[in-house]
């Protein structure tokens, strides 16, 4: 593996780091504002911040579709190991 492709990788894997991490924080966020703002009762409360993050967890992006996004935003693509 060239030096070329070793620092794509390091690269592209730091950017599907950033990616969960701030699809994680959007989850978290997201379940804040329901609980904290939307629900009226503890029972609300409860299934808002329970199910909101269980949700986040059952309908996360794919490697597939975080990789869309990097290669648009940053122009990393992961490379295929050929050999």
């Amino acid at each position: 593996m060239s030096k070329m492709t070793a620092n794509q990788n390091q690269k592209y894997s730091h950017y599907l780091k950033v990616a969960w991490v701030i699809y994680a924080l959007v989850a978290l966020v997201l379940a804040s504002i329901l609980v904290l703002f939307v629900a009226q009762d503890n029972e609300e409360r409860f299934f808002y911040g329970l199910m909101t993050i269980a949700s986040a967890y059952v309908f996360r992006p794919t490697e597939r579709f975080f990789s869309k996004l990097i290669l648009k935003y940053t122009g990393i693509s992961p490379t295929t190991e050929g050999d």
